[in-house]
């Protein structure tokens, strides 16, 4: 039921308190931050509302008329209802900082929020952050439940109820073990890539939905040939170096392989495999507290 239009604001009631206790219409308008000429129009519109003057201005100060008496009783309840309200609100607020819950695809996971914690501690040392790590699919259905308030992904694809922005550049790159005969030759056409088995990871994944869509975009109706599905990064790179077939994977998962010579990178002469990573949250919804901050420091260490 809506209130009368006759009823003051909250911080006309407050001022009037103010101006009781303190005796002065300038000493409340200070206390409450305001100048006096505001705090006298708050007073008057207060006065207009209720169809009655609630103080009397003297040359020692301000007093209240006994309307003005009555009212200040009236809104002393009032007042502390408010600030039990805000209390509430405010511990409210407090709970839902303390606790952060973040779900990421395995690349970023393992890769990229080691190194945002590290940045999100140092700022917010009080958060409990839980990660739930999976395939994009996984990830942008944690967020969608509920089950984390910021999600992060790899796949080309847009996901319905989701809001999506940039966080990171990365590449896919093609990796094989030292012996293999690209490894020898330094490169590898799209048309042989595309003809070869390869190690993927599971269907759902951000990796293997970006490849696929990339090498879809220049040979139109091509089927990927699986040779062996993982859902383990780790695995798949064991298998890439055993010489069981060629993977494609994510330059940060393979940079200390590469380096260390247990894998080789041979060039994809015709195939753009540079992606976005991004930050997702449901439709609709601003990102805050600790969220807000995870997202801002992903977004400064990535771009």
């Amino acid at each position: 039921m809506p209130l009368s239009p006759r009823v003051p604001d909250l911080a006309a009631l407050d001022l009037l308190l103010s101006v009781i206790e303190l005796g002065s219409l300038g000493r409340a308008a200070a206390a409450h931050g305001i100048s006096q000429p505001s705090a006298s129009s708050r007073i008057r519109y207060l006065e207009k509302l209720v169809g009655l003057p609630v103080l009397e201005r003297t040359t020692l100060g301000s007093r209240p008329t006994p309307a003005g008496s009555l009212i200040a009783e009236w809104a002393r309840g009032v007042v502390r209802a408010a600030e039990q309200l805000d209390a509430g609100i405010d511990t409210l607020r407090t709970e839902r900082d303390s606790h952060l819950r973040v779900a990421a695809s395995q690349t970023i996971a393992e890769y990229l929020f080691p190194g945002w914690l590290m940045q999100l501690r140092a700022s917010a040392p009080g958060t409990a952050i839980a990660l739930e790590s999976g395939n994009s699919v996984e990830v942008a259905a944690a967020v969608l439940d509920n089950k984390a308030a910021i999600g992060f992904i790899e796949g080309p694809q847009n996901f319905r109820g989701l809001q999506s922005h940039v966080i990171a550049d990365d590449n896919l790159v093609v990796v094989v073990a030292p012996g293999h005969r690209w490894a020898r030759r330094g490169s590898v056409t799209l048309a042989e890539l595309a003809e070869t088995p390869l190690i993927q990871r599971e269907t759902g994944s951000g990796t293997r939905n970006w490849f696929e869509h990339a090498v879809s975009r220049e040979i139109p109706g091509w089927r990927p040939e699986v040779a062996l599905e993982l859902s383990s990064t780790t695995a798949i790179k064991t298998a890439a170096a055993s010489d069981v077939a060629p993977a494609v994977l994510s330059s940060l998962a393979v940079a200390a392989e590469i380096a260390a010579g247990t894998l080789v990178s041979p060039t994809v002469t015709d195939l753009e495999l540079n992606r976005t990573l991004r930050a997702v949250w449901p439709t609709g919804q601003r990102l805050s507290g600790p969220a807000r901050d995870l997202y801002a420091i992903a977004r400064a260490t990535g771009r």
